[in-house]
């Protein structure tokens, strides 16, 4: 993005700093016309305003010159002293300027009301009573700049902290995946080697279904998100592979609501689930198996469910969870921080049931 104020922004800023100023000399000639009339005085509205939008708007022109001097020597400055005396000179000077200026206007002003004086009848009054006013007007304007200036960019150092937390955290998800991806992988192949000497023809089969599956991975690589239909779709490939290899002892049910399958959920997020269900619920066992797979919406919340009927988790949890486990706790405290809940409990049927909440 490039750092010149394109035409709109100048044109939008120009404008605001035109408003700014008329209100400024709204709110004074209001003050200037109730005053007079409890004087006493002889002042119209319109008087009253024309004299006071005389006056700010000279201030208007002014103020251009002194934010950028604001800006080219800030207070914070590394010479403190010499800052100050820049900005002593400056307000003097600027103020006999708002002298001179207002002076001319002031002439001109006459003129326009055939009540003409002449600039010398201006001046005096003019420097007499409004110079040390306008010193007070420049350390104003010096130090709304170098409030803004501070509000700029304390917005830029936080709008870029963020960005900097967004990208470590997609690096850590990005990381995360590329430890999934490789523990799924060689899992699989594990499962493949194991038939090669027993069942060649469910190898080779698994190895077919292995390179589907690793075709639908390419669809996309590396993101952190998903819909849930893609999540399904790939762990229906998945329990091919397995259904391969434990043949009649699994059976698996997946019940998916409808209204979740657009649904945005973590990449890769039920595979580590589900592979954990068979490696430590279904595969020590010799009885048949059964995993089932749940998506459904609980009010704000979506939940997805994995449950097989092994032996569930020992008294006490487990002492030490594998990759896939660590990896989704990890993956999901990225993604959601607190606003997720990640539950391991046994189910009363018996085995374990997996319970992982997202938030809408």
């Amino acid at each position: 993005m490039s750092d010149h104020a394109t035409p709109g922004r100048s044109l939008f800023r120009f404008a605001g700093v035109g408003a700014f100023w008329t209100l400024v000399g709204l709110a004074f000639a209001s003050q200037f016309y109730l005053s007079s009339t409890l004087l006493g005085l002889s002042v119209t509205w319109s008087q009253a305003i024309s004299y006071s939008l005389a006056d700010w708007y000279v201030w208007a022109i002014l103020s251009i010159p002194v934010v950028w001097l604001a800006r080219r020597w800030p207070p914070e400055g590394t010479q403190p002293w010499r800052t100050a005396a820049i900005h002593l000179a400056a307000a003097l000077g600027c103020s006999l300027v708002y002298v001179l200026l207002r002076s001319l206007v002031g002439v001109v002003h006459s003129r326009l009301l055939d009540e003409p004086v002449t600039f010398a009848e201006v001046f005096r009054p003019l420097l007499v009573k409004t110079y040390p006013f306008n010193l007070l007007v420049y350390g104003v304007i010096i130090t709304i700049s170098h409030a803004l200036e501070y509000y700029r960019k304390y917005h830029e150092r936080t709008v870029n902290a963020l960005e900097l937390e967004k990208h470590l955290t997609e690096a850590r998800l990005q990381a995360l995946l590329r430890q999934l991806q490789p523990h799924f992988l060689f899992n699989t192949l594990n499962g493949i080697a194991s038939l090669m000497h027993s069942d060649v023809h469910a190898a080779d089969k698994m190895l077919v279904r292995l390179s589907e599956l690793l075709r639908l991975t390419m669809h996309h690589p590396g993101q952190p998100l998903t819909k849930l239909h893609e999540e399904i779709a790939f762990i229906e490939k998945y329990l091919e592979i397995e259904r391969i290899r434990f043949r009649d002892r699994l059976t698996v049910e997946i019940k998916v609501a409808p209204d979740t399958l657009e649904l945005d959920v973590p990449s890769l997020i039920i595979q580590p689930l589900v592979e954990n269900a068979i490696r430590h619920g279904i595969e020590p066992q010799a009885r048949p198996g059964r995993i089932t797979v749940e998506a459904r919406r609980e009010g704000a919340t979506l939940v997805l469910l994995v449950r097989d009927n092994g032996g569930g988790q020992p008294p006490g949890g487990f002492t030490r969870e594998g990759i896939g486990l660590a990896n989704t706790r990890g993956r999901l405290r990225e993604l959601y921080g607190d606003r997720h809940r990640f539950e391991l409990a046994n189910h009363a049927a018996g085995g374990l049931e997996v319970r992982v909440s997202l938030p809408l």
